[in-house]
């Protein structure tokens, strides 16, 4: 069988005005050293759906990779390349709050935990 997706999500809830600048900037500076850790962009994600004066939009881009392996594999990555923690620390004017989750189908979590 095919590892289980797992999906990585960044949400992250930009200050009023800014989400385009944000929107841009992650991927165009952040999202390729992603894709070199290996993860694939799905999709990103506004809410809501309009920019509105005076008021947050909250970006929930989803990243996936092919199971554990992988998921491992970029995280090492990650945490041994300063990078993205630069760009996160030169994103800290746009950015109100984020947060990063990891998840998986319903269906494939009882593969998952067959480790």
């Amino acid at each position: 069988m095919p590892d289980a997706t797992i999906y990585i999500v960044d949400q992250v809830v930009v200050r009023p005005g800014r989400a385009s600048e944000f929107i841009d900037a992650y991927l165009t500076e952040y999202a390729p050293s992603a894709r070199e850790r290996g993860l694939t962009l799905d999709r990103v994600l506004v809410s809501p759906p309009a920019w509105i004066d005076g008021e947050n939009n909250t970006v929930t881009a989803t990243w996936t990779v092919p199971g554990p392996g992988d998921w491992w594999a970029a995280a090492v990555r990650g945490r041994h390349d300063p990078e993205p923690s630069r760009w996160w620390k030169s994103m800290e004017s746009l950015i109100v709050e984020r947060t990063r989750s990891m998840a998986a189908s319903a269906d494939d979590v009882e593969t998952l935990n067959d480790v």
